[in-house]
Order: structure tokens, then C-alpha cells, then sequence
């Protein structure tokens, strides 16, 4: 069993996790043998407290040996996930979660990790522009936690700032199931249409090809500006162009730029307009 994960009974609760948490947080897991759902969550709970390398202890109590503690805390059901710090109950959740809802659980209850750190330094730096500090940022964040998702979101779109749409989607075929995981998925067509200029497999059938052609080569080029307002002027011509495709562009060179900047919203208030 990992140094970050106790067994805790009715005889040692308050020292292990009342007592240990007013320095550092406790989540306890409330399981019983029999429990299928516990079988699920259990292993989730023990990567993610391995994972956040001693941010938080897990507490696992057999709810079947230690009846006192359910009846104390008032637990209804299992399993259930409660949450101690500085003493203090802080927060719980009943039943089989997504991993993604339990990371966003345990995020809310613990201080910032290193890694977290990193990257919200790295956003502020590619917000600024800086694509080398940023690039540093995230690199460095990866390195204290591997596959640590806000990080790859970063480097993927670092890389496709830069123009290299084939290390951007290196990083996604690799990206974990999680909530982050969507926001790179909106990057896929854009990636793929980076990639498809670079081999010169976008079709040329149409002035509107041609245009979308020369306006992928821009982005691969770094000018992001320049490619959006090219497939702006198409969707104004054909808001439907190659099956949305070029909206879906659209929207994932947004997604690289800084989206409280009044530039980013002025371009999505035009896009709603031609759209709609």
C-alpha cells in the first residue's frame, strides 16, 4: 500500500484523519466488501492520491467494521468520499463518480500542486504571447507530473501556434480521459487541416479550396490572425463550407488565443453572425 494511503479504524480516525488533517488534507473512503461500485472507485481514488505525490492522504474505512464512524458521519450510502481539513468536514460525494468529476473534487479541497502551478504560469504566458515561456512552463509541469492534462492542452497548443500540427497531434493520440480532454478535441480538425496543408492533401477543387488551402499554409506559418480572417471571408460566402469544416477551423484558431482579449470576442460575436 503507498505511504499516502492509511487504513483507518474507529480506534485511530481521530488521530489519522482529524488530527493529520490540519496540516494536510484528508479524503476519506467510506467501502465495504461487498460494494461493487467501491471495487471501481477505490483504485481511481489511490492513483490520484499516488498521483498528487502527498497533497492529500486517502483514508479507507471498512464501513462493515466500523459502523460507530458511518453512523457518525451519516453515511447513507456506499460508497462515499468525504473530505477532512484542518479538522473540519469540507466536502463529500456518494456513489461511483467519473474520474474526471473526482480530479475536479479533489481540485477543489487542495491547494495548488506544482505542476498546477506551472501550468497556470504557462497560460498566462502564452495569453502574453510568450510561446517559449510557456512551452518552458508546461515542459516543466510534465516533468513533475507526467500526463498531467493541463499541461499536454498547453504544448498542444503551443505547437500548433508555432505551426507544427504533427507534434500537436503526437501529444493528443496520448491525451487521458478526462474533462480536459474535450478542450483538445475541438483542436482535432484544426489539427488535422494544419496537417493536410503541410502534405497538400486539402482539396482544390473550388476558389473556396484554393482560398481554405492558402489560409491552412498561413497557420502553418504561425500567422494565426491572417488564416482566421482567410476562412472568415469563406464562411461569408459559404457558412457551411466542406461540411462545417471550416467552422470548426474557425473555432479552434480562437481557441489558441487569449479568450478574454476583445479580439477573440469580437471574432466570435462575427462568427455567431455569419452562423446565425
Amino acid at each position: 500500500m503507498s505511504e499516502f494511503i492509511k487504513s483507518v479504524t474507529e480506534s485511530d480516525f481521530e488521530y489519522e484523519v482529524l488530527a493529520y488533517s490540519q496540516n494536510t488534507p484528508v479524503i476519506v473512503d467510506f467501502w465495504a466488501d461487498w460494494c461493487r461500485p467501491c471495487k471501481v472507485l477505490t483504485p481511481i481514488l489511490e492513483k490520484l492520491v499516488d498521483e498528487a505525490g502527498g497533497s492529500f492522504r486517502l483514508a479507507k474505512v471498512d464501513a462493515d467494521v466500523n459502523p460507530n464512524l458511518v453512523l457518525k458521519y451519516g453515511i447513507r450510502s456506499i460508497p462515499t468520499v468525504v473530505a477532512f481539513s484542518q479538522g473540519a468536514r469540507i466536502g463529500e460525494f456518494a456513489g461511483l463518480q467519473p474520474e474526471a468529476r473526482i480530479r475536479e473534487f479533489i481540485g477543489q479541497i487542495l491547494p495548488p500542486s506544482p505542476a498546477s502551478l506551472m501550468v497556470q504560469k504557462g497560460d498566462s504566458l502564452l495569453a502574453a504571447g510568450d510561446l517559449q515561456g510557456s512551452r518552458e512552463s508546461y515542459e516543466e509541469a510534465v516533468r513533475i507530473t507526467p500526463d498531467y492534462p493541463g499541461a499536454l492542452l498547453g504544448l498542444i497548443k503551443v505547437n500548433l501556434l508555432e505551426g507544427n500540427a504533427p507534434a500537436a497531434r503526437t501529444i493528443f493520440r496520448t491525451f487521458p480521459a478526462c474533462k480536459e480532454y474535450n478542450d483538445a478535441e475541438r483542436l482535432l480538425p484544426l489539427m488535422k487541416a494544419m496537417q493536410d496543408a503541410i502534405s497538400g492533401n486539402l482539396l482544390q477543387d473550388t476558389d473556396l479550396d484554393i482560398a481554405f488551402q492558402n489560409s491552412m499554409r498561413l497557420a502553418t506559418r504561425g500567422n494565426i490572425l491572417a488564416s482566421l480572417d482567410g476562412i472568415m471571408d469563406i464562411l461569408r460566402t459559404d457558412k457551411h463550407f466542406r461540411r462545417d469544416r471550416g467552422k470548426e477551423v474557425v473555432l479552434g484558431l480562437l481557441d489558441l488565443l487569449d479568450q478574454e482579449s476583445s479580439l477573440v470576442k469580437q471574432y466570435r460575436s462575427e462568427l455567431t453572425s455569419i452562423l446565425f
